[in-house]
């Protein structure tokens, strides 16, 4: 008995010393992506990261021992913070039709509240594809890509057709493209459900 009353303080200590590193990792990684997205990633560096989020520089080092961490741990936040859609409700959607129209909605829906941030993010990342950390974005457009793509039906070169225009109509690229020459979300999802219902014929 007297033992687990020693113990219970120490386990409360290093629980509260854990929340706070657990704090400052995100708070780390939230500053990265407000840079990120303010300036770039080739313009973000380390000193700016660690002024922003109130730390030293060590302390980022400490948490983030190379740029691949940090970008691994700003993806994250980034793809929390802007909502990116999960593949799931889209794939209870059976109609493959209904499905792409409501998943280009959602996804426009995200690229319209999201555009600076992630205009500024994507123009850069092709300059730093050595340093990686995308790879958790990369593969939620995979698997949104993935939950699109079924229930079509067709031979193999319809669904290769097909295939290449639903991947280009995920692109942030593709939505910035024709809502900057006028359309709507609106407009620009009914033009791109046209185009991929009409690529398979």
């Amino acid at each position: 008995m007297l033992e687990q009353q020693k113990s219970t303080p120490r386990r409360y200590r290093l629980g509260r010393r854990q929340a706070a590193l657990d704090e400052t990792r995100q708070r780390i990684a939230a500053a990265a992506y407000e840079l990120h997205s303010e300036v770039g990633p080739l313009r973000t560096t380390i000193s700016a990261v660690a002024e922003r989020a109130g730390v030293q520089r060590h302390t980022v080092y400490n948490h983030f021992p190379d740029l691949n961490a940090l970008f691994q741990a700003c993806t994250a936040h980034g793809m929390r913070v802007m909502r990116i859609p999960e593949p799931g409700p889209w794939r209870a959607i059976e109609d493959p039709v209904a499905r792409l129209r409501h998943a280009l909605d959602e996804l426009y829906g995200v690229y319209r509240a999201n555009a600076r941030p992630l205009g500024t993010i994507l123009r850069d990342l092709p300059a730093m594809a050595d340093v990686g950390g995308t790879e958790a974005y990369d593969d939620r457009m995979s698997e949104l890509f993935a939950a699109l793509t079924e229930g079509w039906g067709g031979d193999a070169a319809s669904r290769s057709v097909r295939e290449a225009a639903i991947g280009h109509a995920l692109r942030f690229e593709t939505w910035q493209s024709l809502t900057a020459g006028g359309l709507t979300d609106e407009q620009a999802r009914d033009l791109m459900v046209g185009l991929i219902g009409a690529a398979g014929r």
